[in-house]
């Protein structure tokens, strides 16, 4: 092909500047490496200081990254995480709403108090995000959000009592806010799509992180990767060419879907 290098590789987000939220560690940090390598720039969005600054260092060191100190349920510190982001870079292109309760989630809690906190974070927290970058996006005529959901948002069984007595509603307020993330990406695609964004949902199966760890025993873990259809245990890298592909030019006719990766788990 005429000035082709194939020698070059290929960077499929060259130029763009993404924001990835709880890019600290786990899924968002192993996101934003992703995104750095396919030419991002990228801001790190987490309420840890410590390891956000690790973070956004560690990544500058082979391309260009910033940190902001952002806690996804305060509406004040997302709306300066998006004005960061456009004072530093000029744009905001991608969004991955990847912030959550979960390794900390803490299942004993039935108040109905600790299950509006975990809604802020994992629901609202997103309405936020998708809230405070949509006006740059619009200016712009385009942008990708990406949200995460969870297979969890589908897993609707759970285990009867052993004396087969009522003790109270199981908690699922993890898999309540991950469904409202599944719904919530739907109706952003519709009201964003007339002015370039594309909204979609990734919804991994039990990935093994740090935060899976405390809450999935290993041996669990073990017998859940051996019950998929695809065998073998999700690593936080299985995730990201979704991720990039919904970040790209590729996807500019795909919105409001919700892409699977959980090895055939849960289809629905």
């Amino acid at each position: 092909m005429t000035g082709a290098n194939p020698g070059k590789e290929t960077m499929r987000l060259e130029g763009k500047t993404a924001i990835v939220t709880g890019a600290a560690k786990g899924i968002g940090l192993v996101y934003a490496e992703r995104f750095a390598k396919e030419g991002a720039r990228v801001v790190v969005a987490d309420v840890d200081e410590t390891a956000g600054r690790a973070a956004a260092k560690s990544l500058a060191a082979s391309g260009d990254a910033v940190f902001v100190r952002t806690d996804v349920a305060d509406a004040g510190s997302v709306e300066a995480c998006a004005a960061a982001a456009v004072e530093h870079y000029g744009s905001i292109d991608v969004l991955v709403n990847n912030a959550a309760l979960y390794g900390d989630w803490d299942m004993r809690d039935q108040s109905f108090e600790y299950l509006k906190r975990v809604f802020e974070v994992n629901q609202h927290g997103v309405w936020l995000m998708t809230r405070a970058v949509a006006p740059k996006m619009a200016e712009q005529g385009s942008g990708r959000i990406i949200n995460q959901a969870s297979g969890a948002a589908f897993n609707y069984a759970s285990p009867p009592s052993p004396d087969g007595e009522f003790h109270g509603l199981s908690s699922f307020s993890y898999s309540q806010t991950k469904f409202g993330v599944v719904g919530l990406t739907k109706f952003s695609a519709a009201q964003l799509g007339r002015f370039g964004i594309t909204v979609n949902c990734i919804a991994p199966g039990v990935v093994d992180t740090e935060a899976t760890r405390k809450a999935v025993p290993g041996e669990l873990l073990e017998k859940l990767a051996d019950e998929q259809p695809i065998r073998g245990v999700i690593q936080p890298e299985d995730l990201t060419g979704a991720a990039v592909f919904f970040a790209s030019d590729e996807a500019r006719f795909v919105t409001g879907q919700i892409l699977v990766v959980s090895g055939g788990r849960h289809m629905p």
